[in-house]
């Protein structure tokens, strides 16, 4: 099998070390990862900020770059849920058929981690091990566009010598959004703060989730609150032996 990591850019510009947990992981686990050089943004910014029409290059350059591959993993449920379903839809917008074929087909074998792990890999246990207390959030892409918070939580559970604690409240979003933190920053700023306090009530050394940016948004406000609790991507703690 053929695998490609689509770092995405986020992980490639301020989370190498998420990049190179999952490739770490996935190779212990036995599977070959490629890393191709072709690979920029998918657009999901620019869809998501009302300009559409300027991703479509960068979706026609997603797919060539991953094309010849049997499963392309992504450590962001985002950017999955962005080729898996934003792509689809604005390619066929485009009218160019070949383009939405290609689309079609890529998204189709692009999954975000656990579900790579889980439905391809067929695992719930990856053999990792992690002596902390944890949290875990289930980002809006990952409960709500791909559904799989079920896997996320298997592998978790997995994990050895780890006290996973509920977070309560888990699917109330944290208030990034991408641009939306930026554009709508007190709404983002309440919402955040809703989502601190909860990881708080847990008393967990670690939060994690499979979204690098919700971690980072998460992240600021713990460190601003000094609660002591830190961000970790579930990839990392997976990759933990």
């Amino acid at each position: 099998m053929r695998v490609a990591l689509f770092v995405t850019c986020l992980v490639d510009g301020m989370f190498p070390d998420v990049g190179k947990a999952t490739v770490s992981l996935l190779e212990r686990l036995g599977v070959k990862v490629e890393v191709p050089f072709a690979q920029s943004c998918c657009g999901q910014m620019h869809i998501n900020s009302g300009y559409a029409s300027l991703a479509g290059p960068l979706i026609a350059r997603h797919a060539a770059a991953f094309d010849g591959y049997d499963a392309v993993v992504t450590p962001s449920a985002s950017c999955a849920g962005a080729v898996r379903h934003q792509h689809p839809a604005l390619a066929e917008r485009s009218g160019d058929a070949q383009l939405g074929a290609r689309v079609r087909e890529l998204a189709a074998r692009t999954y975000e981690l656990t579900e790579f792990l889980a439905d391809v890999l067929g695992l719930d246990d990856v053999g990792a091990r992690y002596p902390h207390r944890v949290t875990y959030h289930p980002t809006c892409h990952g409960l709500r566009v791909l559904r799989a918070q079920d896997k996320a939580l298997r592998l978790l559970r997995n994990v050895r010598d780890m006290e996973l604690v509920e977070l309560p409240d888990a699917e109330s979003c944290c208030g990034f959004g991408g641009t939306f933190a930026l554009k709508n920053a007190d709404v983002s700023a309440a919402m955040l703060a809703d989502k601190t306090k909860a990881i708080g009530a847990t008393a967990a050394e670690v939060c994690t989730a499979a979204d690098p940016s919700c971690l980072m948004h998460i992240g600021g406000g713990l460190s601003r609150l000094r609660t002591g609790t830190r961000t970790v991507h579930l990839a990392e703690i997976l990759a933990s032996t």
